[in-house]
């Protein structure tokens, strides 16, 4: 059987795991506590010594979930060891390492996006924002900031006064000390990834995040409360213009700077009157995105991966089924503030729902299942529309039961107005 180690221990790695356990023999550095279940968990953490795990025990694929490893450059190390490696190098993964280097190359590529500027330089910050003739703002730091480095400012103060505390690295450390501020975009959002071999890709269906803690978008920002695929935002005509306008220039363009762009490439779009803008390229597969589309998949989900990673995309033939998957997040009680108490998970009988649980913030304490913080699991259900998948994740909800257990209620709701 083939060998496949994934690197993570997030959701979106357990829904990798879980939609190949029938193809392969799944290894995952480090896991969670319910990756045990149909998987074999390691800890090692350094790169050079997982690389040669990987070469001793004939790992025949590795699969790269989170952005830091491969920022940090863990494909090039693997790549030294003649493995194969699904996730981009380290030069690649500056599209989602660095906002400065991705919106210099977007606007080098003439790859649609909003106005901005980049700089390390307060007085030019106000300068660029003084001159905006349009509310909100957007203030981004430059470096990784676990998806929390975008700040939309209502005023022109408060767009100052984000510059201030993130070049004096007080918002976000080192990560802040060179900023872009850009034109707000105002349109609708939308989630899209292609699987790339440095030269083709494979565009999945597209999906919409919901970003906020809230009903009704409010509250403050998370790593992802929910999302749905495919969503009936993105019409044909969109999914052929983000191929022509973004994606095939963005593989062309990397291919031109020595960096052919390998993995999964997922482009953070705003729709403004038909037409597809880039907010933001990250170098993996969105959190909980992943865990909808994961289930979409028709053909071997193996292949995708294996043949994305060999360049040899050409190979296969992905095929999407005819269905929509949603999911509900299920966090712990005091995400995203601070930590909470570890509860223990309670799951009813789930024979009588379509669909699946992807678990995230889980550790097995003495053969228990407990919910250790953060985003705990995801709710994915399936359906022949919105409405019918969305039912089927909220029933699964109703099943799940730990202390202080928050989810939104209203998952998929711009779909279903």
């Amino acid at each position: 059987m083939k060998k496949v180690l994934i690197i993570g221990s997030g959701g979106r790695e357990y829904s990798i795991g879980f939609f190949m356990k029938n193809e392969a023999e799944i290894f995952y550095a480090p896991g969670n506590g319910a990756t045990s279940e149909f998987a074999t968990n390691i800890d090692i953490k350094d790169f050079e010594e997982l690389a040669l795990w990987a070469k001793e025990n004939n790992i025949n694929l590795t699969i790269v979930g989170p952005e830091a490893p491969l920022v940090e450059g863990i494909t090039d190390v693997f790549k030294k060891h003649n493995l194969i490696i699904f996730g981009p190098t380290k030069n690649a993964a500056r599209l989602e390492g660095s906002k400065v280097y991705m919106k210099n190359f977007l606007k080098k590529h003439n790859i649609p996006s909003a106005k901005y500027i980049e700089t390390n330089k307060k007085e030019k910050a106000y300068e660029f924002i003084e001159k905006m003739d349009k509310l909100p703002i957007v203030i981004k730091a430059d470096g990784l900031c676990a998806g929390k480095g975008v700040i939309i400012a209502e005023s022109k103060e408060e767009a100052k006064k984000t510059a201030d505390e993130m070049l004096s690295g007080k918002a976000f450390g080192e990560a802040g000390k060179k900023i872009i501020v850009e034109e707000f975009l105002d349109g609708y959002e939308l989630s899209m990834f292609a699987i790339c071999d440095g030269k083709d890709f494979v565009l999945l269906p597209a999906a919409q995040d919901h970003k906020r803690l809230l009903d009704g978008d409010k509250g403050p920002n998370t790593g992802g409360m929910g999302a749905y695929a495919p969503t009936p935002l993105a019409t044909p005509e969109i999914y052929e213009k983000v191929k022509e306008k973004i994606i095939k220039p963005t593989l062309k363009g990397m291919q031109e700077e020595g960096s052919a762009y390998e993995g999964v490439l997922f482009i953070g779009l705003m729709i403004v009157d038909n037409e597809p803008y880039v907010l933001e390229y990250n170098v993996r597969f969105g959190d909980p995105e992943c865990e909808e589309l994961m289930p979409l998949i028709e053909s071997s989900v193996y292949d995708m991966f294996y043949y994305g990673a060999k360049g040899e995309l050409e190979k296969i033939d992905v095929k999407i089924k005819d269905m929509v998957a949603v999911g509900v997040v299920c966090a712990s009680k005091n995400y995203p503030y601070s930590s909470s108490k570890p509860a223990e998970i309670k799951i009813d009988d789930l024979n009588s729902c379509n669909g699946y649980i992807a678990y995230a913030g889980v550790k097995n304490i003495d053969g228990k299942l407990m919910a250790s913080g953060g985003r705990i699991l995801v709710c994915v259900g399936y359906g022949k529309d919105v409405k019918e998948a969305r039912d089927e994740a909220y029933k699964i909800v109703d099943k799940v039961h730990f202390d202080g257990m928050q989810f939104r209620k209203d998952i998929a709701y711009q779909a279903i107005k």
